[in-house]
């Protein structure tokens, strides 16, 4: 990271790059073994300029979780807007969210980090809540295309929702195992295609990605 970059910055702007270089760092590396002094020489810093911003490093990973977690949900949002169709809306979120991973690939790293951890921590108790309302925006999804007879009308939406997110994940850990995050981008439509045909309520439909 260029030093002049975190020259003469505000408070808000040193921590929105300290939370860039976290993400950056977990892209390449395991997030655990990320620690203060490998972000701030990251960041051309000592650690005694980055805990000017940051109490802690339980500090610094809630900060990157909301920044993950706001940046998720407005992709997706933006990219379900204008949309009628629920089915077309779900494929939407579905490629942008796979999208996001591309640009981001620290971002699931933190996030899987996060979430598999054994303490219950601020950063963790968010990502948990973000989870929440991610599966509750695509559960409603399910149900609207229930209604308009997208769907099938003996959907479990419940299942279905999970399964959506859950199909995402191993999109994602595959990728990650591979170490070629092209790969979620890649096999997303044909991923989608395969989901959309169990939740259709008419199979020939499944043809149209």
């Amino acid at each position: 990271m260029n030093s002049g970059r975190t020259k003469n910055l505000s408070a808000e702007e040193r921590r929105h790059v300290t939370v860039e270089a976290v993400i950056d760092l977990a892209g390449r590396t395991n997030p655990d073994s990320i620690t203060t002094a490998a972000i701030a020489k990251h960041m051309n810093l000592t650690q005694g300029a980055l805990f000017r911003h940051f109490p802690n490093k339980e500090a610094i990973w809630l900060a990157v979780m909301e920044w993950v977690a706001a940046r998720l949900m407005a992709r997706l949002e933006k990219a379900a807007d204008g949309l009628d169709s629920p089915l077309g809306t779900l494929e939407a979120i579905f490629l942008a969210h796979v999208g996001f991973v591309f640009d981001h690939p620290g971002a699931p790293r933190m996030m899987f980090g996060e979430l598999q951890g054994a303490r219950t921590t601020p950063a963790k108790r968010l990502a948990r809540a973000m989870l929440e309302r991610y599966t509750a925006r695509v559960n409603d999804l399910i149900d609207a295309g229930k209604d308009r007879g997208e769907l099938r009308a003996d959907l479990d939406s419940e299942a279905a929702a999970t399964l959506f997110i859950g199909t995402i994940q191993g999109l994602v850990m595959q990728s990650l195992i591979a170490n070629d995050m092209a790969l979620v981008v890649q096999d997303a439509p044909r991923v989608f295609a395969i989901y959309r045909r169990g939740i259709i309520s008419n199979p020939g439909q499944g043809a149209q990605t």
